[in-house]
């Protein structure tokens, strides 16, 4: 028989194994995880004004996704899915792609994920397109209906999940359905859990003779130099290559016209990638005219047309720079980055300041015991 364990005697668990240290914010949130996972392993739902899940939101290394992960880690085998938020828009859109012709096809969507799952946990919930912000919105009132809940990480409270104000109020009420279903939890403070954990070994160099001796003892007798990979059906020079290490310029990795989906190919070939001459990004944005849907993600939106945004010089390849760190990290991939100045001052004016705080936490991370840890369990 097996044994049920919560998700605070998981959290405690590590308190004690010194991985963790307790935060008030995160015992309320644990709290109210600890009462829906009891909900939903007893298989008592006769409570219809109850929450249908948990929102744990503020900034970056507070904690959020452990709680969500230990949350997840404590349900019964096969009761839940836990995905990156980005991962699963990107198989909603290929899924109704394949759905024309379909009668509300998001409520057959919503039936079919609630007979597979009872919870469905998201990391890094946020919405920036207005396809998918209906999309979604229309897609969680069906999946509440049909009795799923939902356990979501973000950086942001709900009322801001959708920050473009054109069009703001066509995703008011999927807010609205948010707000009043989901108990919400702040993870305030300045502290940031992820950094008190002890350095392993530097990944990030501005120094070429630090960064070559790192680089040289990644790579086997059996490396290949200077080619180009296929990726998605386009060219990706290299610079080395081995069974388990890609090394890549910056600029053939962020600046040329990659999407996200290259970015997870990438993570799933290779155990560890390398990023090398990159220059600092910062740059002041200017007014630019962008055909919608480029590397938006708006498959089968059918949205046409120019729109209007401000960007610096080098905010597209931030934003690919951005995306590509988050697969990275969310696979469990190990970096090395060599680039003309320090981490701290590689972005420092930009209109993704807000999204590069989580990339400049990311990489920290990953120099950290820690996250060797959590590779070797991936």
């Amino acid at each position: 028989m097996t044994v049920m364990v919560s998700p605070s005697a998981l959290y405690y668990q590590r308190v004690e194994q010194g991985e963790v240290a307790t935060d008030v914010h995160q015992l309320e949130a644990l709290a109210a995880l600890d009462q829906l996972w009891h909900r939903l392993s007893a298989e008592v739902d006769n409570d219809a004004d109850a929450a249908l899940g948990v929102y744990l939101w503020g900034s970056v290394g507070r904690g959020k996704t452990m709680l969500m992960d230990l949350f997840f880690e404590a349900l019964p085998e096969g009761m839940g899915r836990r995905q990156h938020f980005h991962h699963f828009m990107r198989a909603l859109h290929r899924e109704l792609n394949t759905t024309f012709g379909v009668a509300n096809p998001l409520q057959g969507i919503a039936a079919r994920m609630a007979r597979e799952v009872k919870v469905i946990c998201f990391d890094e919930f946020f919405v920036s397109d207005i396809a998918d912000a209906m999309l979604l919105g229309n897609l969680i009132q069906a999946l509440f209906q049909e009795g799923c809940y939902l356990v979501a990480t973000s950086n942001i409270p709900i009322f801001g999940l959708f920050q473009t104000q054109i069009q703001k109020d066509r995703f008011a009420p999927a807010i609205a359905v948010l707000e009043s279903r989901l108990l919400s939890f702040h993870f305030a403070g300045d502290k940031d859990h992820r950094f008190r954990l002890p350095v392993n070994q530097p990944i990030f160099f501005t120094s070429e003779a630090d960064f070559d001796d790192s680089v040289h003892a990644l790579f086997d007798d059996q490396a290949t130099l200077q080619g180009a990979l296929t990726v998605n059906h386009r060219a990706l020079p290299f610079i080395k290559v081995s069974e388990s290490v890609l090394w890549c310029e910056f600029d053939d990795l962020c600046v040329s016209p990659r999407s996200a989906h290259d970015y997870i190919h990438l993570a799933q070939c290779y155990q560890c990638i390398i990023v090398s001459n990159i220059p600092e990004l910062s740059s002041t944005p200017y007014e630019h005219i962008k055909a919608r849907g480029t590397e938006d993600g708006a498959l089968g939106s059918g949205q046409t047309g120019e729109r209007q945004v401000s960007l610096g010089i080098h905010d597209d390849a931030v934003r690919r720079f951005i995306s590509l760190v988050d697969e990275c990290y969310d696979q469990r991939i190990s970096m090395l980055f060599l680039a003309d100045v320090a981490l701290a001052e590689l972005y420092t004016n930009g209109i993704l300041l807000f999204e590069f705080q989580r990339t400049f936490s990311r990489i920290s991370e990953m120099q950290t015991s820690g996250y060797i840890k959590k590779q070797q369990q991936h």
